[in-house]
């Protein structure tokens, strides 16, 4: 299937086992190294096409040794370390990092950027490094390692097994390319790493934003708490959208449920409950936001220098720069972790021995310690959460001999806020089974019919704890539960 000319992050999805390349980008991409080639000719200087890098800027390069100049820049700048880039992530790096090429303004040749599609096309997965990039200059160390492979350099995962780059490429008859000027560059220069990680991100952020909202709703009715604070009215007159979205889900979520027609002793809830609109909504906005710079960042051209044959130009800039990238990870982080906050909260409160409801949750409390460390580990986890939000973009160090004297960090902040999702997923996922113990010790009572549906599809997983057992097993379970879609769990739309 062809890559539109603008991707959105829903479109990926559709690209989970092959992509090409358009017509239209391949004659672009022809055009401009065409452009580049022919005034190369008229003995001109350009960054990093004939010249050293970095500070090195000054250094001009006999022409004979430009390609010698491109391989030497890939093998010296793969120095990255840490843990592997998890594969996912580097498949979204090779498919972003193609697409941003094919705009035809990075100076690169068609047989180059093809090479990405077809690792992507053939499981060719390049080992990548998290810790490296600076996020500014590029996502240099990085991207370094995804491009090794291409001259038949570093490693890869084909087919199960983590293999020398050279031993994949022979099983599936290809031959190492020698890069031509520009082309080492236009491959280390760029925000795919970044990019890749926070649409990670992003699209599992989604997800469990309205899981979130599910996960709410079923324990609104586990703590036996009102409908009220959703009524439509309360969200109107403040006007956020993400808080209108968010009392509407709830409520229609909890229609018909058994529990909320009982009375209600209680004058008004605790705000994780109560103020969950306000929260999670809030939450809602941010990421849309970030949404919107993302799909802006990787529809764009971010290698230096640019190629602009509609110009006649080659330009020197900073649109490596991470800094759009680099707010909006620290920004949804903290967003992100709030769901982790007041989920924790809820948590609490449901163990907490009140509202009919055993401490917690054991039905023989005492001989029994019910899911008194579940809410132990949740707490653990949101505490975690909280040190890897310190934001990351307010930090930047001198490199390059001074060269390069602002840098965004955007890469450790995207890296960090994949965390937070993880621990999101975790924490939600504590919710969900505490609430659905606290929902089984008040039958006969029911809750509305997805909320139902949703204990159901739970027990499959994870059992009702009658006395204490294992509880790792059930909490691991309901963390897995949590990889699907609510919809696809509980038959509504959200």
């Amino acid at each position: 299937m062809e890559l539109p000319q603008h991707l959105n992050i829903a479109d990926l999805k559709r690209y989970t086992t092959s992509f090409s390349l358009s017509q239209e980008a391949k004659n672009a991409i022809a055009h401009n190294r065409a452009y580049m080639d022919n005034l190369l000719k008229g003995g001109d200087t350009y960054y990093g096409i004939n010249t050293g890098f970095g500070s090195l800027c000054n250094v001009r390069i006999k022409d004979d040794e430009l390609s010698l100049l491109q391989e030497n820049l890939v093998c010296s700048h793969a120095c990255g370390l840490g843990d592997e880039v998890p594969q996912e992530i580097v498949r979204i790096m090779l498919l972003l990092k193609a697409h941003g090429l094919s705009r035809g303004y990075s100076g690169i040749r068609n047989e180059v950027v093809q090479r990405l599609v077809d690792f992507y096309n053939l499981g060719i997965t390049p080992v990548v490094f998290e810790q490296g990039s600076l996020g500014a200059s590029g996502d240099l160390a990085p991207l370094a390692h995804l491009c090794l492979p291409i001259l038949g350099k570093g490693d890869v995962y084909y087919k199960g097994e983590k293999m020398a780059a050279a031993k994949a490429l022979q099983l599936c008859g290809l031959t190492p390319i020698a890069l031509a000027a520009k082309e080492g560059l236009a491959l280390l220069n760029g925000t795919q790493f970044m990019s890749s990680y926070l649409t990670w991100s992003i699209t599992a952020g989604q997800r469990l934003m309205k899981w979130a909202d599910v996960i709410g709703a079923f324990s609104t009715d586990a703590y036996f708490s009102k409908r009220e604070p959703f009524h439509p009215a309360i969200h109107r007159v403040r006007g956020h959208q993400g808080q209108i979205d968010t009392a509407k889900r709830i409520l229609n979520l909890l229609e018909g449920s058994e529990i909320q027609a009982q009375p209600k002793a209680q004058v008004q809830d605790p705000y994780s409950f109560r103020c969950m609109p306000q929260v999670h909504g809030a939450t809602k906005d941010a990421i849309r936001n970030t949404l919107a710079v993302l799909e802006t960042e990787i529809n764009a051209v971010t290698d230096n220098p640019i190629v602009f044959h509609d110009e006649e130009a080659i330009m020197s800039g900073g649109n490596f720069h991470g800094q759009p990238l680099a707010l909006q990870a620290d920004f949804a982080a903290i967003a992100l972790a709030e769901l982790g906050n007041i989920s924790e909260r809820r948590t609490y409160l449901l163990v907490s021995g009140q509202r009919g409801l055993p401490p917690f949750l054991a039905p023989d409390a005492g001989l029994n310690s019910g899911f008194m460390i579940a809410q132990y580990t949740a707490a653990a986890i949101v505490s975690a959460t909280k040190q890897l939000c310190t934001p990351a973009s307010i930090d930047s160090i001198v490199s390059s001999n001074g060269q390069e004297d602002h840098v965004s960090m955007g890469a450790n902040a995207a890296v960090k806020l994949s965390k937070v999702i993880k621990n999101l997923q975790r924490v939600l996922g504590i919710e969900l089974l505490t609430a659905a113990q606290a929902l089984e010790l008040r039958r006969p009572l029911k809750s509305s019919e997805p909320m139902e549906r949703l204990f159901t599809e739970l027990r499959k997983t994870a059992d009702f704890m009658p006395q204490d057992f294992i509880l790792h097993n059930g909490l691991a379970a309901a963390e897995r539960f949590l990889n699907q879609e609510p919809e696809d769990v509980l038959g509504v739309q959200l």
